[in-house]
């Protein structure tokens, strides 16, 4: 069965990723972004402006020896991205520059240390493609479009630009470079529509970690599903979740035994409320932890689109 798309139901998918992370966790690996591969009519701008708090063990580096960690992280974000027709498929790129604002205590070797920091966190690139089941429309021809079945490709790339103190436990930036390659799938069954997202994300090292070491990290394989319901033109809701595993590190060449198999899920909730503004509302947690962040996280995020005949 296949699912007719109109205008209003176009709110393109960019808050829930960055509002996830904060500090220089896995690029990605948690991300709860439902709607990502969504057919969109070409050469519409869109800007995005979002806040998130997350609270809890946020300090979701393993290999940074702290514990009982107690962490506000206050976060915003400002995104843009395009929309435009490759080779006869839907594409857009897009560009998310966040900012962090974090306070809190932890254990480091059994002594209470304290940590308040602001800056920039590090900024992401993304160029995704449909190659299946949305073909590159204007606005005129899109109120014609039915899903059926989606299949598109990703490659998100994450560039050590963000605050950082190599003789700091807690940092904004990673200091490294990430690269996430990922496949979506996309299936509209009535007012339903099911996607699943498996990834991988790979690591440069870190070669100025706690004192001039080097840290180097496995890659981080991960899936994310999604159950989105469409109530309506204007409004839909997502149940979210993602498991992410992997991602052992080693410091100077010493092992680390941290490797991650952990689970998150959430809920989205996003309203157009008309042509060129629509909002969004999530929040998701930690469901298994065995290394890494345990924390919860909500946020809201405004999108504004113009271009393209809106």
């Amino acid at each position: 069965m296949m699912a007719r798309v109109r205008p209003g139901f176009i709110f393109l998918s960019l808050a829930v990723p960055i509002m996830t992370w904060v500090m220089p966790s896995p690029v990605g690996a948690q991300d709860l972004e439902p709607r990502s591969y969504a057919n969109t009519p070409v050469g519409i701008n869109f800007v995005l402006a979002g806040y998130g708090y997350q609270s809890g063990d946020v300090v979701t580096d393993a290999s940074i020896p702290l514990t009982d960690a107690k962490v506000h992280v206050h976060n915003a974000v400002l995104a843009y991205a395009r929309s435009f027709g490759l080779l006869g498929k839907s594409a857009k790129v897009d560009v998310i520059v966040p900012y962090g604002w974090v306070s809190g205590t932890a254990l480091f070797q059994g002594e209470p240390k304290e940590r308040v920091v602001n800056g920039f966190t590090d900024p992401r690139f993304r160029l995704s493609v449909n190659l299946y089941g949305a073909p590159a429309l204007t606005m005129e021809e899109f109120p014609s479009y039915h899903q059926n079945v989606i299949v598109g490709a990703s490659l998100q790339m994450s560039a050590p630009l963000g605050q950082y103190e190599a003789d700091k436990l807690v940092n904004l930036g990673s200091h490294r470079w990430a690269f996430k390659p990922e496949i979506g799938v996309s299936k509209a069954i009535g007012p339903m529509i099911f996607e699943l997202a498996p990834s991988l994300v790979f690591f440069t090292d870190n070669d100025d970690f706690l004192g001039n070491k080097t840290r180097a990290q496995d890659p981080i394989y991960a899936v994310q599903g999604h159950a989105i319901y469409r109530l309506g033109e204007p409004l839909w809701v997502a149940l979210d979740g993602t498991y992410y595993g992997g991602g052992k590190t080693r410091i100077n060449g010493v092992e680390n035994d941290d490797r991650q198999s952990n689970v998150r899920m959430g809920l989205t909730v996003a309203l157009s409320i008309n042509r060129h503004n629509s909002i969004k509302l999530y929040a998701n947690k930690s469901i298994v932890t065995r290394i890494g962040g345990d924390f919860d996280v909500i946020g809201v995020a405004w999108q504004v689109r113009w271009g393209g005949g809106l």
